[in-house]
């Protein structure tokens, strides 16, 4: 069984909170200490997180310490992941590797280069790669929109039961979801790409030309954002961007 805790942090997520998962001796994403958590201590084994972000990390040490439990990291971001969580990692992940008896890493980058999601009989621990209802933030220069919409895409054929999200409720219709954030993130994209071709050159003016509702509030996220589309336009050669101007190819 997948146990959830809701914990308040502080983040941009509209949530306010941080979702925290308990599963087979292992808790993943603490980003805070919590009373529920702390009675579960002598139950846990491991640490996992899906990613870094300060919002995902917070209690990491206090628990492994205090626990005496196994800090897991994903292979090759050690470094990182110390920076982030404040203690060295004791072992190392890679995609598909079985971390206990009913757990097993899946890769999923995108929201963030080392994002993984870990595989229960329950349905998927999915972090920061979807949510019930709005969007996920995937900005540059961290996030990576082509691997957002291939990892959304591997989460859809695999076809888990459920989806236990970084943020907001437990989603009980994957590919749906799935479905409805790739549908999101192309509209946007065709945005963006039409903004290029009607003149928009500057990363503000595109922007600008992109949304059609007030983003004052979030401004610096919707423009991480249409940089990671910008990027991926890039790579695609649809569009051409020196760092200032954007145009056309």
């Amino acid at each position: 069984m997948v146990e959830r805790f809701s914990l308040a942090v502080e983040t941009r997520a509209p949530t306010g909170a941080t979702n925290a998962y308990v599963h087979d001796g292992v808790v993943i994403d603490p980003a805070a200490r919590s009373a529920d958590l702390d009675e579960l201590l002598d139950d846990l084994e491991h640490i996992l997180v899906t990613h870094h972000h300060p919002d995902h990390v917070g209690a990491v040490a206090d628990y492994a310490v205090e626990a005496d439990l196994t800090v897991w990291a994903k292979y090759g971001r050690s470094a990182a992941f110390e920076a982030a969580a404040g203690i060295a990692p004791d072992r190392t992940f890679k995609p598909g590797d079985q971390i206990t008896e009913s757990l097993v890493a899946m890769d999923t980058p995108g929201h963030a280069a080392e994002h993984t999601a870990f595989v229960s009989p329950d349905g998927l621990i999915s972090g920061d790669l979807a949510v019930a209802a709005g969007s996920v933030v995937v900005g540059a220069p961290e996030g990576d929109m082509r691997a957002y919409l291939s990892s959304l895409r591997r989460v859809y054929a695999s076809n888990p039961d459920r989806l236990y999200p970084g943020h907001g409720p437990v989603i009980e219709e994957p590919q749906a979801t799935c479905q409805r954030l790739i549908e999101h993130r192309l509209d946007r994209e065709k945005s963006v790409e039409a903004a290029i071709d009607d003149g928009a050159e500057t990363l503000d003016a595109v922007v600008e030309a992109a949304y059609d509702k007030d983003i004052s509030a979030v401004y610096d996220l919707a423009r991480a954002t249409v940089l990671a589309h910008i990027e991926k336009l890039v790579v695609e050669g649809r569009v051409a961007f020196d760092g200032e101007r954007a145009r056309p190819a």
